[in-house]
């Protein structure tokens, strides 16, 4: 009888093994694939991402990442940027990470059992075409169409209208120290710097379906930069990039990452998150109690929910976008504190509070002719 047993192999389930190996826990990782696991992703790693990724042991192998000091929007009239207060986020390609947390794994004396499907859980259990695999706990990871979350009743409704992802890598040095965030009229575009010499560009977007050559030319700013670049990876998508759950925890089986649901990716700031979410449910596990995960989960998503809520109200709302964004870039300490309270997880509301008045002050002002469309800042 195992501690616990986690379905999903991907940086969430391994994240949860690593942790469940710190403190003391048997635990066995079950997956479909085979490693390296790749996924459409916008993949840059918040800050506190980075610094649980290093508590667990996983060592990312030098050259191979980037790292970037904050986050730059840009629209057709403004550019605003914020920096972290303290260390940096990583970007890196999402099967160098895989490997590397393979790796940490694997030193750690953790079983991983690849190429097996799941069946679904089972008294005492989680059920394999190999057997039924016995634990005390059973920790779904298997990601945003989870098999595991539908086995247990969990599943949500699925979004009518959901928003769309696509990703793509170019051989290009980074021409920015920062996660670079062009808006368009339906979507944004997100540049990571991922290594030295490579970058990737992310796409979400509202609408139909589409190809990363067409949606790219939404964004002529990002376009013109890697227009005639061989990409250096398979063009990957994801649909949709919301799915809602009833909560995490049934019984003795808990859900973390994607496959506990999502709001949206437009946040950037679904690896840390994940991992967050590990740690929070090997503590809950090492009590006895899942529902403490339930609640913990809760908190963590907060802060985040909030700051999705407010973005995709930017993406449904281009004057007010347009708006804030010029009154973020001609003050940018609002910015600056809005991110500090991004990364650092805290409630949110004190620091919105704080802030509100001031953006609200800046988008009272009329905007000088400069800044307008037309003008001499387009």
């Amino acid at each position: 009888m195992l501690d616990v047993v986690v379905s999903g192999g991907g940086p969430a389930g391994l994240a949860v093994a690593l942790r469940a190996r710190q403190r003391g826990l048997s635990v066995r990782v079950v997956d479909r694939a085979q490693p390296p696991i790749d996924k459409a992703c916008g993949e840059g790693i918040m800050p506190a991402g980075a610094a649980i990724l290093a508590a667990l042991g996983v060592h990312l192998p030098a050259g191979r990442t980037a790292s970037f000091a904050g986050i730059r929007w840009i629209d057709d009239d403004s550019a605003a940027e914020a920096r972290f207060s303290g260390e940096s986020g990583v970007g890196v390609r999402r099967t160098v990470l895989h490997r590397a947390m393979v790796d940490a794994a694997r030193e750690a004396g953790i079983e991983c059992v690849w190429n097996t499907s799941v069946g679904g859980p089972v008294p005492g259990g989680l059920s394999t075409p190999a057997g039924d695999v016995r634990a005390r706990f059973v920790v779904g990871a298997d990601g945003l169409h989870s098999h595991l979350r539908r086995a247990i009743g969990l599943d949500g409704p699925a979004p009518v209208a959901g928003r769309r992802g696509i990703r793509r890598h170019f051989p290009v040095q980074p021409w920015s120290d920062c996660v670079e965030v062009y808006w368009g009229e339906h979507g944004q575009a997100y540049v990571t710097p991922v290594a030295a010499d490579e970058i990737g560009v992310a796409i979400l977007w509202r609408g139909a379906p589409s190809s990363f050559d067409a949606l790219i030319q939404a964004f002529p700013a990002v376009h013109r930069r890697v227009a005639g670049l061989r990409p250096t990876s398979r063009d990957r998508g994801a649909t949709p990039l919301q799915r809602f759950v009833r909560k995490a925890v049934a019984g003795r089986v808990a859900l973390v990452g994607d496959a506990a649901g999502t709001a949206d990716a437009i946040t950037g700031d679904g690896l840390s998150m994940a991992f967050a979410e590990a740690l929070a449910v090997v503590d809950a596990i090492c009590q006895d109690n899942l529902s403490a995960y339930d609640e913990a989960r809760r908190r963590l998503l907060a802060q985040p929910l909030t700051m999705t809520r407010l973005l995709l109200m930017l993406d449904r709302s281009p004057g007010l976008r347009c708006r804030v964004l010029a009154a973020l870039a001609s003050e940018p300490g609002l910015f600056s504190r809005l991110l500090s309270m991004h990364v650092s997880g805290a409630a949110p509301w004190p620091t919105l509070l704080a802030v509100m008045p001031r953006l609200f002050w800046r988008l009272a002002r009329p905007r000088p002719p400069a800044d307008r469309p037309g003008g001499a800042g387009a």
